[in-house]
């Protein structure tokens, strides 16, 4: 009897199915913002601003076309905070999640795609890892829910204190920095409990479960890996530094820290170093900001979180290998160390790949809007400059979600300009790291003459 070969389907590499997986998320998200249903009365939302909102959510962003407390209706919030929960546990994790609830099995093709989503270094054990970030996602959001629920009940009645407990805590452990006050966090930058619970949630969601996996289990830091040593350092620094420079450069600006005491700003200091790097939440207005702070927000959120996390940007992990390699060529030496362990070069040739990349779509896109939304430049009496343009590129891109006040007027062109470059931002870099590490090139059997060329 013959043997009958079963015809398989095309298979999707990794990358492929990252971009799908959200496109196909995004569709879904557009479709359901846009129903009668999702809006308040009186509103409606375009068909380009739902496709907006909805790559906002799922890329876990927070950059907004309306305001979302006064537009959507309690359906379109549950929508909106849905997408964005599904965006930061990523389409790998929501996958893996409907094959342990239908009984499944998960097969090879599926581990090494969730190993690239999640950011593990091993395929061992990674179908155990997605539970336990399903199951720590759902924990700390509920904690964070509760702490914040309580301390809203200050400003609230208990129904509605519930419900913006719930909302704010998944939003900010998603590092995305949609609100429900239409005035972001800046009600509360008198408050440390609320400011504090955010900090935190934005900060364990931008590290990454594998990191906070590795914590937990070992607690002791010679035991930790060294990615997790990499990222607790970088972020250490990154959160330190920049709270010291918020504080010298707003400490006397009347319109952020100026009015504040001296506690207050320290803490609202603090809480902007934090959500510079990943989120998009406020308590003290951006607009207000001097430019040589939103040029530190720039730096910021180009280095983002950290791999396997909800943040956006190069990750913290990129930018500590070129800053390795950089303390290397200036040493004299070849070998690119970290903390008694020696980097493999190839790290830093992806390094330099996705830094190189991603620069070159922030200005690429920075230069398209300067040409779509020229007239928010150059209108006169327009309080817009280049640098507000250039600031909501790389807002975009690096999935943050700051802006200067620059994105409510943003033409349909502008809009579709930026909704593809959020959704470029969250599976991009991500994507351009799969894609590098599998590129294997066969080894071909000659070797050019070496010549030297003169940089610097």
């Amino acid at each position: 009897m013959a043997l009958q070969h079963r015809r398989r389907g095309p298979t999707f590499t990794p990358p492929q199915a990252l971009a799908a997986g959200f496109a196909l998320l995004i569709l879904i998200g557009t479709v359901l913002l846009a129903l009668p249903v999702a809006h308040e009365p009186g509103h409606r939302l375009s068909l380009t601003d739902a496709l907006f909102m909805a790559t906002s959510a799922v890329c876990v962003t927070g950059l907004a076309v309306v305001d979302v407390s006064t537009t959507f209706s309690a359906f379109g919030e549950v929508v909106l905070l849905l997408l964005v929960q599904a965006g930061g546990l990523g389409i790998m994790s929501l996958s893996a999640m409907m094959f342990l609830l239908t009984g499944r099995r998960i097969g090879l093709h599926e581990r090494l795609m969730m190993q690239e989503a999640l950011g593990s270094l091993s395929i061992a054990g990674v179908v155990r890892l997605t539970r336990t970030i399903i199951a720590g996602t759902l924990a700390v959001e509920a904690i964070g829910a509760a702490l914040l629920s309580l301390r809203f009940l200050a400003y609230y009645p208990p129904a509605q204190a519930l419900y913006f407990g719930i909302f704010h805590s998944i939003t900010a452990f998603n590092n995305a920095g949609f609100d429900l006050t239409s005035r972001s966090l800046r009600p509360f930058q008198h408050d440390p409990a609320v400011l504090l619970v955010m900090a935190g949630l934005i900060l364990m969601g931008g590290m990454g479960f594998v990191v906070l996996q590795d914590v937990w289990h070992h607690r002791r830091w010679e035991r930790f890996s060294l990615q997790t040593k990499l990222v607790l350092a970088v972020t250490g620094v990154l959160v330190g530094a920049a709270t010291l420079l918020v504080l010298a450069l707003e400490w006397g600006n009347p319109a952020t820290l100026g009015g504040l005491p001296v506690p207050e700003k320290l803490l609202n200091a603090f809480f902007t170093a934090v959500t510079f790097r990943t989120a998009g939440f406020e308590s003290i207005p951006t607009a207000g900001m001097a430019s040589a702070a939103l040029l530190l927000a720039m730096v910021l959120m180009f280095i983002g979180g950290s791999p396997g996390g909800t943040g956006g940007g190069i990750r913290t992990t990129t930018f500590a290998v070129i800053a390795l390699a950089v303390r290397a060529t200036v040493r004299g030496t070849e070998d690119i160390q970290a903390m008694g362990r020696r980097l493999p070069r190839e790290l830093l040739d992806r390094a330099i790949a996705i830094v190189a990349m991603s620069m070159a779509v922030i200005v690429a896109v920075g230069g398209l809007l300067l040409v779509t939304e020229g007239h928010l430049v150059t209108a006169p009496g327009n309080p817009f400059g280049a640098a507000d343009v250039l600031f909501e590129s790389t807002s975009a891109f690096t999935t943050m979600g700051l802006s200067t006040g620059v994105t409510p007027h943003l033409s349909m062109a502008g809009r579709l300009l930026l909704t593809v470059t959020m959704y470029v931002g969250r599976i991009g870099p991500l994507t351009a790291a799969v894609a590098l590490a599998q590129r294997r090139r066969e080894r071909v059997n000659i070797d050019y003459p070496e010549e030297r060329v003169m940089i610097g």
